[in-house]
This record gives C-alpha cells, sequence and structure tokens, in this order.
C-alpha cells in the first residue's frame, strides 16, 4: 500500500502546522517539514517542540530563507526531500504541499488512488513552445542569470537584464536537457526522487544553472523528472486543486466551498483561507475518515469561470464592439429573434422560412455550425462574422437579394443588438419568452460544464439559482435597453396571444402569423 512522505513548505500559522503534521500522520503517512529561515524563531521553537514526540515527522537539517521566484524555495524542498528519503525508508511516494493546502479527500482514497498506476504526477510542459506563462517575461527567465529579487529589487532586476544583453552575456540551457515548466505540487515516487537526487550530486552544471534562473520552482523538478523517467510513467497534472483568477492570482477557498472542493478529481487543495475555520475542521476530519464515497464530477474550473465571469454592474465581459460597420441600406428591415432555448428559435425560423419563404438565419453570431453561403471568408469563423457583423448582414442581404431578413441571436449579446439598432436601416426584435423548469436548467449546466452527471445534488441546488438568475438577468437587460419595434411572445400565452405580435414583427397577415404561432412542438424541450 501506498505511504506517503510529505514535504511542507511553511512560513507561518505554527498552530495549522501542528494540526497540518498530527492529522497526516494520523492516517500512517509521513511529514517532513521546513519552516522558512525569515519566519519566527519562536514559532519554529514551537513547532518542533510540539511535534517532538511523533516519529512520523522529521525537519530538514537546515532552513534557509526563502524568496518568492527565487532558488531558495527548490533549496528548501530539496532539504525536506533528503530529510524524508532518510527519515522515512517505507515511503512510497512524496507530496510537495504549502500550509495552505489542505486534504479534501481521504487518507484510504489517496492511497487506492496512488496504488492505481505506477506513475509520478506533475504538471511538466515544453518551455518555449507551450502558453503557460501568461504574463511576464519568458526566455529571459533562462539565458540571464538572476541575482536580485524582481519583487523586492524590481529596478536591479531589470537593470542587471539589461546590463547582461547589452554586454552579450546571455547563455544556453544545458545541451543534453530539454526545458519544461508546469506546477510545483507534485507528487512522485520514491525511485524518481532518489534518481533525481543522485542526479543533483552528479551534475553540478545544470544545479548552478538553475541556481540563478528565474522562478526555479516552476522548471527544476519539471525538467528533471521528463529527463529522468520514462514519458509513459509521468502524468502531466498536479494532485492538487488551485485556480487562479483572470488577475493571476490564487484562488481562496472559505467555509461555503466544501461541497465543491470535494466533488473535484484531486486529493488536495490550496489555498484555505486561514478564517475558513469550519472548513479546515471538515477537511481535517474527512482525511482519517474511512470507507468515504466521493462522486467526482469535477466542475470546479467551469464553475468558478462562470460565476465569476458574471462581473460586477455592467458585465465586465461583455463583448464591446469599437468598429462601426457601413449602413444596410435605409430600404432594408432586420428582424432579430432572441430566445435563450436556442432550439426553439431555430424551430420559429424554420416556420418563418415554410410559411413565408423569407430567409431566416439561425445563431451565426453563437454557433460556427450555422449554415451560410459562402460569402468569400467572412464567414468561415465567429470572430470575424462578429468583427464584420454589419459587412456580413448587408451581404447576406444582396447574396437573397431581398430587403427583409430574420436572424436568431442570444439574449447576452445586449450590445450587438444595440449596435444593429443604430444602423439606418429598419430594425425589429423578438423576444421569445420560454418556463425554465429545473431538469431543463440542469441540463444545461451540463452541457456547457458547469455541472456533470456525478455532481452532488448539493452543489447543483446552490447553482440553479444563480443559472435562473442569470437568464432574467439577460431578459432584464434587453428590456432596460429600451428598444424600439421590440415585440414579445410567450410559452405560457395562447396561439392567439402570441400571433398580432408576430404578425407586427415579420409584417405579415394575420393568418400567416396565426399559421406559425400555432405551431404544436415550437416549445417541446
Amino acid at each position: 500500500m501506498a505511504r506517503i512522505a510529505y514535504i511542507l513548505l511553511t512560513h507561518k500559522d505554527p498552530e495549522g502546522i501542528i494540526a497540518q503534521a498530527e492529522r497526516l500522520t494520523a492516517a500512517g503517512d509521513y511529514v517532513s517539514i521546513h519552516f522558512d529561515a525569515n519566519a519566527n524563531q519562536r514559532d519554529f521553537d514551537q513547532i518542533r517542540e510540539t511535534l517532538a514526540s511523533n516519529a512520523s515527522v522529521v525537519f530538514a537539517k537546515r532552513r534557509v530563507k526563502c524568496g518568492w521566484g527565487e532558488w531558495s524555495l527548490v533549496e528548501a524542498s530539496l532539504l525536506a526531500v533528503r530529510a524524508a528519503v532518510e527519515a522515512f525508508p517505507k515511503a512510497t511516494h512524496f507530496y510537495m504541499l504549502s500550509g495552505d493546502c489542505m486534504p479534501i479527500k481521504s487518507a484510504e482514497y489517496a492511497h487506492d488512488f496512488l496504488d492505481r498506476d505506477d506513475v509520478d504526477y506533475i504538471e511538466s510542459v515544453d518551455f518555449f513552445n507551450s502558453d503557460w506563462i501568461k504574463t511576464g517575461i519568458r526566455e529571459e527567465r533562462l539565458i540571464f542569470r538572476h541575482y536580485f529579487n524582481e519583487r523586492s529589487q524590481k529596478a536591479w532586476f531589470y537593470r542587471s537584464m539589461d546590463w547582461q544583453r547589452k554586454l552579450g552575456l546571455t547563455r544556453k540551457v544545458p545541451a543534453d536537457i530539454q526545458m519544461q515548466i508546469g506546477s510545483q505540487w507534485w507528487c512522485l515516487r520514491r525511485r524518481t526522487i532518489e534518481q533525481l537526487l543522485q542526479f543533483c550530486d552528479r551534475r553540478r552544471d545544470v544545479m548552478r544553472f538553475f541556481r540563478t534562473t528565474w522562478i526555479p520552482d516552476e522548471t527544476f523538478f519539471q525538467t528533471l523528472v521528463r529527463h529522468l523517467v520514462p514519458e509513459h510513467e509521468i502524468r502531466c497534472r498536479t494532485l492538487t486543486f488551485l485556480m487562479f483568477t483572470d488577475y493571476g492570482m490564487p484562488v481562496t477557498f472559505y467555509n461555503d466551498h466544501y461541497d465543491l472542493l470535494l466533488s473535484q478529481d484531486y486529493i488536495f487543495a490550496r489555498k484555505i483561507s486561514p478564517q475558513a475555520k469550519d472548513l479546515k475542521a471538515r477537511l481535517g476530519k474527512l482525511y482519517t475518515t474511512r470507507n468515504v464515497r466521493f462522486q467526482i464530477s469535477n466542475e470546479g474550473r467551469s464553475l468558478f469561470k462562470f460565476l465569476t465571469g458574471r462581473g460586477r454592474i455592467g458585465r465586465r465581459f461583455a463583448p464591446r464592439f469599437w468598429e462601426r460597420e457601413s449602413t444596410l441600406g435605409r430600404e432594408r428591415q432586420l428582424m432579430m429573434v432572441t430566445c435563450k432555448k436556442w432550439h426553439v428559435a431555430k424551430r420559429l425560423v424554420d416556420r418563418v422560412r415554410q410559411v413565408t419563404n423569407m430567409p431566416a438565419i439561425e445563431y451565426l453570431f453563437n454557433e460556427d455550425s450555422t449554415p451560410l453561403p459562402d460569402l468569400g471568408g467572412i464567414q468561415t469563423t465567429l470572430e470575424k462574422r462578429t468583427r464584420h457583423r454589419r459587412a456580413l448582414v448587408r451581404m447576406l442581404f444582396d447574396y437573397w437579394q431581398t430587403d427583409k431578413l430574420v436572424l436568431c441571436i442570444d439574449p447576452a449579446n445586449v450590445d450587438l443588438m444595440q449596435d444593429f439598432y443604430n444602423d439606418k436601416a429598419t430594425v425589429r426584435l423578438l423576444e421569445i419568452d420560454c418556463d425554465f423548469t429545473d431538469d431543463y436548467l440542469i441540463g444545461h449546466a451540463r452541457r456547457v460544464g458547469l455541472a456533470g452527471d456525478r455532481t452532488p445534488q448539493e452543489t447543483i441546488d446552490r447553482l440553479l439559482p444563480t443559472i435562473r438568475y442569470d437568464v432574467k438577468f439577460e431578459s432584464d437587460r434587453i428590456r432596460d435597453a429600451g428598444f424600439k419595434d421590440m415585440h414579445r411572445i410567450r410559452q405560457s400565452a395562447s396561439v392567439d396571444e402570441n400571433t398580432l405580435p408576430l404578425a407586427e414583427f415579420l409584417d405579415i397577415p394575420v393568418e400567416k402569423a396565426r399559421e406559425i404561432a400555432g405551431t404544436e412542438y415550437l416549445f417541446v424541450d
């Protein structure tokens, strides 16, 4: 059975470190602690004294002063790893943790998971050909020697790079290694760790290189594991669940995230808020509990993106249109149909085509697969269609040699609607107001990745009001925009009640509008 030696890098919260160590060792695992030499000596003394009688806890033989982005973080990791290898010969795996991490599965689950496959878990992708680095310097991390910290010595950090660049003091990556990058939260097998330590002792040139790279904790272990271990024995992922905001800051978890964390396909999570006492207590108890069944749905990241993407007032992620195409034509009529249930809008425009022979297009700004004629390439991608929206619609008028055109548009695209309303053409809008059952909204959440087949009911219950409000928000936003010539039909209304709005919207006789409104399957889910 797997036995894990946790490599715990810490710098604060002695009570939390003690609790973490006691919790992890109570389940039969081990802990090796490095406590930052920058931290309070009294805190370190408290940790050592309290854990002195715990034979499953060991401390790094030397403490180093750690700085973000510096070699010192890797050095601290290696010191703790060496202490664990020496002290715990029965440890089969070595798992990197920080003081902000907490288990989100039981020890029983973690051991079974690691026993399942004889592999290492480390995120490790090509440094130069991947897009792992989102902002900041890239190859400069490697080709220059970094002696200053960008956070605490910003001016000297960039001045040093400028001098090296001017003097031609760039360097190359050691010839026999392929530089990799990834998350610093890994879980490696014992033989991998032993190979890695032997490599460190043997290859002083590689060690010298990494000592002056920038943010080596994202490249050192990731590169050496790829160098030493066959690819089929590596799973390119971390077992620690973490997310980042659009500002590049780690997402912090609080008391109400318990159910969400348990449903993710990970063993640990970071960062847990220091104030989340209830969450820490529940997760701590969970680790030593046996016979717990976990429903893995793994929707955490998509759910976070959906919820934060709602934005503050003004919906900060809404598209903005800076370009303005030329007019569609004063004599032309553009009729936009908006509905959150796309299949209902598609049925409506299909019936419009059948009954009136009027050209009608489905969600051309929302679906790549919308059938369109060849217009010289402008229709090939959603990005092109949206960027040149007026030119595209004008070409569709010309293609069908018509002055009337119907198109579908998602309710979220209010700015797009407004842009067409600013045109000199006659523009009308029809909103289809549908009923949304809980089952439909749950299905919608699964279709867009906000939930999975195994998402706990508690998570779904919390998510449903947000999705329902989001649908209502889009409808309210359309109404608040004050569009002229706006019409509405409702699923709850009778055929007679929907006939007149349809006739006015399409500018067709009432008899034809009634034929369309009376379509039996129009609102069927």
